[in-house]
Parts: C-alpha cells; sequence; structure tokens
C-alpha cells in the first residue's frame, strides 16, 4: 500500500488476533447499554406523553454521547501512538527500521496509522449505532456526520502528537507525560481564552470562532448543535460550523507529521550513546597507552630482552601521577603490585566521576537517584506547575463570580486536574515495569537476590517519589476550597484520605499491570484504560443521573448493567492473567461502591462517599498488592502453574 509495509503488515495481522472483534463488539455494546441505561433511567422517573417527549431524550442523549466519545478518540489515539513508538524504541527494534529501506514518510506515517488503525474501526462502529439516535428525533444526520468528522480529525492530530513526541523522546513514560500534558494544556488554553474574552475579536474575528477551530471540545459542541440550513445539500452549507476547525486541524496534522518526518533520523538513533568529553577521551587513551606500554615491558623482561637495571614503568608512573589528583584509582604504586594492576584496570574501564554508593535496596535506589526516566524530568514537572496554576485561578473565578459555587461549579476546573494526576502517577508506574522488561533487565532482576518486598515497595516509592509534585498540586486546591469554606475540617479530612487512596490505587494498577503483561503498548493501554474509563464512567453516570432525573435513590436498576459490566470488565483487566476470589470480590465491589459514592455525594452525604470510596478501593489496592508480593514468580511469569 502506498503508506508503507509498516501499516500492510498491521492491516494483515490485525483480522487474525481475536482481541480485535472482542475490543469491537465490547465498544459497540457499550454505546448501546449507555443508551439503553439513559432510556430506564428517564422512563422509570418521567411519563412519556407525547413525540416531543422522544425527541428531547435524542438531543439529550446526542449531546451526551457526542463528546464522550471525543474524549475517549481523542485518548485512545495520542496514548495509544506514543505507546506504539516507545515500544519500538525500547526495544531497539527501532533502530532496525532505521536500517531498512524504509523512507522516513513510510516509517512514520505507517507507525501512527498502524496504531491508530484500532481507534479507526472503533468511530467506523459508532456510526451506525449515532444513526439509531436520529431514529428518535432531534437529531439530524448532518449533525452526525459533523460529529464524527470533528472526533476524526482531532484523532489524526493527537495521534500524530502522540508519534511526533514518542520519536523525539528516548523514555516511554516522558513520551507518554508529555503527550497527556500537551494536549490538556491545549485544551485548557482555549478554553480559558473563550472564557475570557467571550465578545472579544482578534484580527476581526470573533474569538468564538477562533476558540471553535482551536478546540475539539467546542468544535464539537458546535458540531452537535442544529443548524437552520441543514435542508441544503450543500457539502459548504453542511459543515459551515466546523469548517475552521476542520481546515486547522487537517494543517495541524500534516504539519506535525512533516516535522517527525524530517526529523526522524536526526532524533534516532537514541541520543543515549554520548560521547565522553574530550578530557575523559584523553585521559582514557593516555591510560590505555600506558598499559599497553607496561604489558609490551613486561613481555620483553619475560624473555630477557630488557636491561635488569632498566625501569620498564618509568614512563607508565610520570604518566599516571600527573592524572593521580583526578583520578585516585590511577596509583604509581600499580605499576608494582598486582592489586594495582587491577586497580587501574578497573578504573579505565568504569565510567568517569564521583563513585555513587548503591543503597541497600537497589530498586529505589535506581527509581530515585538515577535518570531512569530520562534527563528532562523538569519539563514535565514546569508543564504541570503551569497547569495547576491555570486551574487555580480557574477556580478562583469561581468563588469570584459564585458567592455560594455549587459542587459542579467546583468540579468543573477540579476534576481534569484531578484526573491528570492519577493518570500521571499510573503512567509512571506501569512504565517503570515495561522499562524493565524492554531494556533486558527484568530477567536479571529475577535471578538477582532481591525479594519481592523489595521490588514492589522499591516501585511503588519510587513512582511517589518522582511524581511527588503531581500528588501535592491536588491537596493545594483542597486546601483551598476549605479556606474560602466551601469545605468543612472534616470533608476537608475525608477528601485528602480518600485523594490518597487513590493515588495509591492507580499506582498499584500500574505495577501490577505492568507484571502481567509482557508486551509495552497492551500494559500501558490497559493500565491506562482502566484509570481513564473509571473516572469517565463516573461522569458518564452523574451526568445521565442530573439530565434525566432528579431522583438518585432510585436508580440503582437503570444502572445495573453498567454495574455488572464495569465488575467484568474491571475483573477481565485485572485478574485474568493471575485469577483470585480477592481480586474478583473486588473487581465487582468496586463499581457498586462507586454508583453508591455518586448518589451518596448528589444527596449531600459525604461521609457515605468517603466510607464507600475508601473502603472499595483501598480493598482492592491491597488484593493486588498482597499477590503482588506473595505469588510474585507467578505473576511475573517466572514460575507457572501447571
Amino acid at each position: 500500500m502506498f503508506i508503507g509495509p509498516v501499516f500492510t503488515r498491521e492491516v494483515t495481522i490485525a483480522p487474525r488476533r481475536e482481541r480485535t472483534f472482542i475490543a469491537r463488539a465490547v465498544y459497540g455494546g457499550l454505546l448501546l447499554l449507555l443508551i439503553s441505561t439513559a432510556w430506564l433511567v428517564m422512563t422509570g422517573t418521567q411519563v412519556i406523553t407525547d413525540t416531543g417527549d422522544f425527541s428531547r431524550f435524542g438531543a439529550s442523549l446526542f449531546s451526551l454521547m457526542a463528546p464522550l466519545q471525543m474524549v475517549m478518540m481523542l485518548f485512545l489515539s495520542a496514548i495509544l501512538a506514543a505507546s506504539a513508538v516507545a515500544q519500538e524504541k525500547d526495544r531497539k527494534t527501532l533502530l532496525l527500521l532505521l536500517l531498512t529501506h524504509l523512507s522516513n514518510s513510510e516509517l512514520v506515517l505507517g507507525k501512527l496509522l498502524s496504531s491508530l488503525l484500532e481507534v479507526l474501526t472503533f468511530l467506523l462502529i459508532s456510526l451506525p449505532i449515532f444513526m439509531l439516535t436520529a431514529l428518535l428525533g432531534g437529531v439530524s444526520y448532518p449533525q452526525i456526520i459533523r460529529v464524527l468528522l470533528v472526533t476524526l480529525f482531532g484523532m489524526l492530530a493527537c495521534g500524530s502528537v502522540g508519534s511526533c513526541v514518542a520519536l523525539w523522546r528516548d523514555k516511554t513514560f516522558q513520551a507518554i507525560a508529555a503527550t497527556a500534558l500537551i494536549l490538556v494544556l491545549w485544551l485548557g488554553c482555549w478554553q480559558a481564552i473563550g472564557v475570557f474574552f467571550p465578545d472579544s475579536q482578534w484580527f476581526g474575528v470573533p474569538v468564538s470562532s477562533i476558540v471553535a477551530a482551536m478546540s475539539p471540545w467546542q468544535a464539537v459542541l458546535a458540531a452537535a448543535r442544529p443548524v437552520i440550513e441543514e435542508r441544503s445539500l450543500s457539502p459548504l452549507v453542511l459543515l459551515a460550523p466546523i469548517q475552521g476547525y476542520l481546515i486547522t486541524f487537517a494543517a495541524i496534522t500534516v504539519l506535525i507529521n512533516g516535522i517527525a518526518i524530517f526529523m526522524v533520523r536526526i532524533w534516532n538513533p537514541s541520543r543515549e550513546l554520548r560521547q565522553g568529553t574530550p578530557e575523559e577521551d584523553t585521559w582514557r587513551k593516555e591510560a590505555v597507552a600506558a598499559r599497553l606500554k607496561r604489558e609490551e615491558a613486561e613481555k620483553k623482561a619475560a624473555r630477557g630482552q630488557l636491561d635488569n637495571s632498566a625501569n620498564p614503568y618509568e614512563n607508565l608512573e610520570h604518566n599516571l601521577m600527573a592524572q593521580e589528583s583526578e583520578h585516585p584509582d590511577l596509583h604509581p604504586e600499580a605499576a608494582n603490585s598486582e592489586k594495582g594492576r587491577f586497580k587501574m584496570d578497573a578504573s579505565i574501564s568504569a565510567a568517569p566521576g564521583k563513585v555513587r554508593h548503591v543503597w541497600d535496596n537497589p530498586i529505589i535506589w535506581r527509581e530515585i537517584c538515577t535518570h531512569a526516566y530520562g534527563r528532562k524530568m523538569f519539563i514535565i514537572r514546569l508543564v504541570y506547575f503551569l497547569l495547576f496554576l491555570m486551574c487555580a485561578y480557574a477556580l478562583h473565578l469561581v468563588f469570584v463570580q459564585h458567592a455560594a459555587p455549587t459542587l459542579m461549579q467546583m468540579a468543573g476546573p477540579m476534576l481534569p486536574f484531578l484526573i491528570l494526576s492519577m493518570l500521571l502517577l499510573n503512567a509512571q508506574a506501569v512504565t517503570s515495569l515495561t522499562s524493565e522488561r524492554d531494556g533486558g533487565t527484568f530477567n536479571l532482576l529475577l535471578v538477582s537476590d532481591i525479594t519481592p518486598k523489595e521490588f514492589v515497595y522499591g516501585k511503588l516509592g519510587g513512582t511517589f517519589y518522582n511524581m511527588k509534585e503531581v500528588a501535592f498540586f491536588p491537596m493545594l486546591l483542597c486546601f483551598y476550597l476549605y479556606w474560602q469554606g466551601a469545605l468543612t475540617g472534616s470533608n476537608l479530612m475525608f477528601l485528602l484520605i480518600g485523594l490518597w487512596v487513590l493515588y495509591f490505587f492507580a499506582a498499584m494498577v500500574g505495577v501490577h499491570i505492568g507484571m502481567q503483561y509482557s508486551n509495552t503498548r497492551s500494559a500501558v493501554a490497559t493500565s491506562l484504560g482502566i484509570v481513564f474509563f473509571l473516572f469517565i464512567g463516573i461522569a458518564t453516570c452523574m451526568w445521565i443521573m442530573i439530565a434525566f432525573s432528579g431522583s438518585f435513590e432510585a436508580q440503582l436498576q437503570p444502572f445495573l448493567a453498567f454495574v455488572i459490566g464495569g465488575g467484568i470488565g474491571l475483573y477481565v483487566s485485572l485478574g485474568a492473567r493471575n485469577p483470585s476470589s480477592a481480586i474478583a470480590l473486588a473487581s465487582f465491589a468496586c463499581p457498586l461502591a462507586t454508583f453508591y459514592a455518586i448518589t451518596s455525594l448528589l444527596l449531600g452525604q459525604p461521609h457515605w462517599v468517603f466510607f464507600s470510596i475508601v473502603g472499595a478501593y483501598l480493598f482492592t489496592s491491597i488484593a493486588m498488592l498482597i499477590p503482588a508480593i506473595d505469588e510474585f514468580d507467578v505473576a511475573t511469569g517466572r514460575t507457572t502453574i501447571d
């Protein structure tokens, strides 16, 4: 095919995988389940009297499904594209692709589209399901086409960002974290511009039109709204609300891929293969030359070709004494003792610089004291800090504009930031395991004397140490709510404890999935998918409850399918490869406890929210932690169960 053999191979082998068809069926089933649940909620609490009720239901349902699918598709496309390229780099197979006759465009576009193939099939599956909503009324076919086009162009742009960043950065975590931060920062900036300059004009163009052309969120909302002239079959009329968006994101996609195509062989091979400084190279050459002279002199002396009065090590001693102050391991006595010779040989082979002593637990030492996840981590921390400032200012504006803001008004700026923090924690945890596998060090650790407790606790401790800012800044927002009087002292304690339980859950999911999956792309997608879809599912349930009903106490029956389906999905993700009764119980208890927490929150009962969330997610975390330690050999695949 014109894109190249990389994409051709993926198209050829994708139909041979069972999970391809399972994933398609599950995604279509989830959309149908969402429609059915919303209908049951509405009919269970309201009386349907005329066709107008059907139309209002169809319009409300479409306004929910359109942005929900857009958010899911953007997340999946960005993460899958970044993890696909990062896996090639971690396993050093990208170097092999660079050695082939593949052109830069075939390599970049082939990896991009092959990673997006599954997500593109999801979009096609959603087309007939969205068409069903038009049968209810309140939704036209041009609206559906516009929404799917907005989602498609956003997917291509986000996937291009993930692929380009992964080709640029050397570490998987840096690629995933940078991709997520770029997307959130982009969406947040344009959302803020739309809020701060609602009636302004830039270069004669209304700011609202510019924001709709630059933000996928605003574009999908504009695409979902009906247009009076939709009866016209002219493409210019049908696509008028999103023309600027389509042009902008097509240009962004072309630009990002153009940069990746031009720079792929400049960024790669990895820049980790660095040369030493000129001083280090000069010293090494002199040391090696001195050793060769010494060995040659010893051979001649053994053959009786040298005068015993001559000192064959005079030049050697002179050279080594000159370097003694900088390299104390090379002492002049190295010429006259076997121990000294060994020290000199070791110094020549060792890396120059100060010797670093490893702690008793080398796992936590590596996570904290080395550049295990790249040397540019400060960039990720800086961008995250900028997002924190934006979120804090947006939260401050909520209190300025509203004397007594509601829960939803306060959650608006905080919820995306909290979800991002948990995704970053989860990404750090899972990549700490996948990097060991892809780097070939995981099997070496398994044959060492490192205990399971040292390994698991070391990875968890390193995750929280490296992501300490990620966990700390959301706590500041909680204290700000308390300072503004939105939280009482007990509610603040509930919120902080619950937040740390969720952080521990997110980190433990990453470690658990990383130990069970040997494929980096599958591990990253599964781990991040659990955390992402968990919170997206919570937000979706809350939206359905508020939009279609005001009675929160009697909604268990409509959401029962969601609860059971969520439990099955969680069990398949967490316990399919290493099943246990504790994980099975936790998998089905978490969705039920989450539903109870949602209803308690909407009813104004924060203490029940605290007990249900802490009880369910802490139990789930422990259910993953104990097998990770007690059944370490089985979980890592070192020992199999017959």
